[in-house]
């Protein structure tokens, strides 16, 4: 049997229900909707108090139900299905598009037949919307993750890790999917750093649900967690960030401290980073060509500069060997 539908939906649904079966005894339908008598008689008691704005006599469902078969005598209009303005179309066209482009959270063959029904119920009154056709091919363990979270399953993930440079290989218990900001993030809890951990579906290589069942903590599933997340146990740099790198800031998940200067579209932005390895942050900043800087001045900041200046060294020594004729080491 397919699950009840919520409260909401099936109150939506059952004016036009019961005006189609006009003198349904009440046991008969609650076993179609999927609820008891008691839940049925609730439900109509909350119809009989609906309707259109005003609340008059004339303007509430009047729906009877008093002797355990139920009659529709007034629908307020409900009965009538509603046609999207364009408008409408449009801010649902849109919004299903933003869906599809955070890649992940929702199968995107669904969304594009949800596309194609909204479309069709517009009819004439859709407004144009455009469509580049840049559909970007799923990530390969999309599919799996929401399967693992649909399906309440364990899933053995190998994760990439920017602030550690690193592959590794974790077993986790999915909690849910979110989407921040066009991305999709995997809240769940992993089993080898034994806590709460957020993954981002871009950044997972491969992903295998497993035919045990998921179950993180109880108290962890409980509390609401803000995406995304970071490690406090890390150590923290400032940076300096051009406005032709602030891409850096969304991709490595940095913290803003300051927005970028409408008054001077060239200042730096100042940003906060989280990392593991210095040697990973050196590297970082060095493959941005000088549109990155570390201006914080703890002892791990300067051993990252200390890092960066000495592979700088040794880069200009290679090049003035060559520069004299010799080979670089």
């Amino acid at each position: 049997m397919s699950p009840a539908p919520s409260r909401f939906s099936r109150l939506l649904a059952m004016v036009p229900y019961f005006l189609a079966r006009q003198g349904i005894e009440m046991s008969v339908a609650a076993a179609e909707l999927g609820v008891t008598q008691a839940q049925l008689k609730t439900d109509l008691e909350q119809l009989y108090v609906c309707g259109l704005p005003g609340h008059a006599g004339g303007d509430l469902i009047d729906i009877q139900f008093w002797d355990g078969y139920v009659t529709v005598l007034f629908t307020a209009g409900i009965d009538r299905p509603l046609r999207l303005t364009g408008t409408e179309a449009n801010v649902l066209l849109v919004a299903l598009r933003m869906l599809l482009d955070a890649q992940g959270a929702l199968a995107g063959d669904a969304i594009r037949r949800a596309v194609a029904k909204v479309e069709e119920a517009a009819g004439a009154s859709r407004a144009v919307v455009i469509d580049d056709g840049t559909d970007r091919a799923e990530h390969p363990a999309s599919a799996a993750i929401r399967e693992a979270v649909a399906a309440k399953r364990a899933l053995a993930l190998r994760y990439y890790t920017p602030s550690r440079d690193a592959l590794t290989e974790r077993i986790v218990d999915p909690i849910r999917v979110q989407v921040v900001d066009g991305t999709s993030y995997l809240d769940a809890w992993c089993r080898e750093s034994q806590g709460r951990r957020i993954f981002r579906f871009d950044r997972v290589q491969e992903a295998t649900v497993l035919p045990e069942a998921s179950n993180p903590p109880a108290d962890v599933v409980a509390v609401p967690v803000a995406l995304p997340t970071h490690d406090a146990s890390l150590p923290v740099a400032r940076l300096a960030i051009d406005p032709s790198a602030v891409w850096v800031v969304e991709y490595y998940q940095a913290r803003l401290l300051e927005e970028a200067d409408p008054a001077d579209p060239t200042a730096p932005v100042l940003a906060e980073l989280t990392y593991a390895s210095p040697e990973w942050l050196a590297r970082l900043v060095q493959s941005l060509g000088g549109r990155v800087s570390v201006v914080s001045d703890d002892e791990r900041s300067r051993q990252v500069r200390a890092l960066i200046d000495a592979s700088a060294g040794a880069a200009l020594a290679r090049y003035g060997a060559v520069a004299e004729g010799g080979s670089p080491r």
